[in-house]
């Protein structure tokens, strides 16, 4: 986990280019998906528990 100072930080970048996309929830900056804001973990969680609108667990 991010900590804040870390996060709040990447908000304040002094170029645009240099700022480091991060889950909104725990702040981690790996397997961020972009359309949801939220890093893998953060989104299957949400995803599972029926947090996330129109988004469902695919079945083969």
């Amino acid at each position: 986990m991010a900590k804040t100072c870390m996060i709040v930080r990447e908000s304040r970048r002094k170029y645009k280019t240099r700022v480091r996309n991060r889950c909104k929830r725990c702040g981690r900056p790996r397997g961020y998906i972009r359309r949801f804001g939220l890093c893998r973990i953060c989104f299957r969680e949400l995803a599972l528990e029926g947090k996330i609108p129109g988004v469902r667990k695919s079945s083969w």
